[in-house]
């Protein structure tokens, strides 16, 4: 029993962390995602009781201030905020995962500095792996937090409608600030009186914000997806640096964790739009978003019909596909489609949904918009697995996608998107796209796609078309 008593902080500890790992493995799965999220939920829970039990907190009342204030933000976050503005929140939650980063490490410099000018230790103690890692987790954790505020701010359009903004020598104005921040860093990990100390780390603390701000705005929408799993990654790795700067193993296993599963999926988002991560973070892609290219004077052959037309197909079609895209989210269509498919299923038509990897506005909005509407999983299938069935599906409808059903990263080698993988909903028997308008997509540019003899544009608000469709459905049962 004294050896429990000794080390039950540590046990939990090491709960915690396999709690941690069960539910980032669960995460990787759509149908025991939310028991992943659930799991690693409580395992947050029990590191805070264990790390409480370890530091010997006998005054909670800011512990528990902190908690309550921080639980009615989540709550009112979780009930108040739209599924379209997800992509905004992950992208304010990675900077409040780096500002809380910065300013661990900033209170752990500032009471080092403090007691030392107290006792009249020298300063020089704080060096080595301590001042390193401090260092770190003030540069990675002060970029991510800037570099999410802007990815936040493109997000809503709040910052040039969300396009790239290129300022000249941009690279080298990055490269300067990348040295000036190392040293900074290195000036602090040698200081050796107080001042030094306190100009070092806010000076670090200054240059890596504005590090983070001019690796971001040159980036378009088009790469949001990227931009807000890279972040995501680096809100991670602040972390683990944090872990090493309080010498707390669980935050440097679950920040590890993190770090490493969201570089996986930067990688995944780059492979799937046929990019690098170089090319990404060099930022100018889909510089004319919005409105640069791919206007309605360069279609000179759409069809379009109402929802009767696509009702009528639909009655007969024995399979069908649908793609959804962000005009899905904007318009909250999602629990309609779901009736809409329902409909269709008891009629005995096959339906399925294709996820491409990058849909949205970030990774796996898709499936979180789908799931929200208790689309079951087996629906839900990825890019690999639905493209085959493309050319033996009777009807395919679009729904807001754009650049992801784009048959110009196929055939046309002078398109910007050209090799970038997409959904062969062009290979269908019939297609139907949903749409406001014909302005092009994130790219900027035409989608060949809408002029090709087997499609037929809907025009209108996605919810308001596909809620239109279910009720002719209706009137033809």
């Amino acid at each position: 029993m004294s050896w429990l008593a000794d080390n039950f902080s540590a046990l939990l500890y090491l709960i915690s962390a396999v709690m941690f790992i069960f539910g980032l493995k669960r995460l990787g799965r759509v149908r025991t995602a939310r028991g992943g999220n659930q799991v690693a939920a409580s395992a947050m829970l029990l590191a805070i009781v264990a790390t409480l039990l370890d530091l010997e907190i006998v005054d909670y009342r800011w512990i528990v201030g902190g908690m309550v204030l921080g639980g009615l933000v989540g709550a009112v976050a979780a009930t108040k905020v739209a599924m379209t503005a997800m992509p905004e929140m992950v992208a304010i939650f990675n900077g409040f995962g780096g500002a809380a980063s910065v300013l661990v490490a900033l209170a752990v410099v500032w009471q080092e500095v403090i007691e030392r000018e107290v006792v009249g230790a020298p300063l020089e103690v704080l060096g080595g792996t301590a001042a390193v890692t401090i260092g770190l987790s003030i540069l990675i954790g002060a970029v991510t937090l800037s570099g999410s505020l802007i990815a936040y701010l493109k997000l809503q359009g709040k910052l040039k409608r969300g396009q790239p903004i290129m300022l000249p020598g941009r690279h080298l104005i990055n490269l300067a600030l990348g040295l000036g921040a190392l040293v900074f860093a290195a000036q602090f990990v040698g200081a050796s009186a107080a001042g030094e100390a306190q100009t070092s780390t806010l000076s670090l603390a200054g240059l890596s914000l504005a590090l983070g701000i001019l690796l971001v705005i040159p980036i378009g929408g088009a790469d949001m997806p990227v931009v807000v799993s890279l972040l995501n990654s680096y809100s991670g790795m602040a972390a683990s640096a944090t872990g090493f700067v309080l010498g707390n193993n669980l935050l440097i296993i679950s920040g590890a964790l993190v770090g490493a599963s969201g570089l996986i999926l930067t990688q995944i988002m780059c492979v799937a739009m046929n990019r690098s991560l170089l090319n990404v973070l060099v930022g100018g892609f889909g510089e004319t978003d919005s409105g640069g290219g791919g206007g309605a004077d360069e279609y000179t052959s759409v069809k379009s019909c109402g929802a009767e037309e696509a009702a009528m197909m639909l009655e007969t079609a024995e399979s069908c596909i649908i793609v959804p895209g962000y005009g899905l989210a904007v318009a909250q269509a999602q629990h309609i489609v779901r009736e809409m498919a329902d409909l269709l299923i008891g009629r005995g038509t096959k339906v399925t949904y294709a996820i491409h990897p990058v849909a949205g506005r970030m990774p796996g909005h898709m499936n979180v918009l789908l799931a929200e509407a208790d689309v079951p999983y087996e629906q839900l299938v990825e890019m690999d697995a639905i493209n085959p069935e493309f050319k033996t599906t009777d009807v395919v409808i679009v729904l807001g996608a754009n650049d992801v059903v784009n048959p110009a990263a196929i055939d046309d080698k002078a398109s910007p998107i050209y090799g970038m993988p997409i959904l062969n909903a062009h290979e269908a028997r019939s297609v139907f796209v949903v749409k406001r308008s014909l302005s092009p997509g994130y790219a900027g540019i035409k989608n060949g796609l809408f002029e090709l003899d087997n499609t037929t544009m809907i025009f209108g608000d996605a919810k308001k078309v596909i809620q239109a469709v279910a009720n002719e459905l209706k009137e033809l049962s």
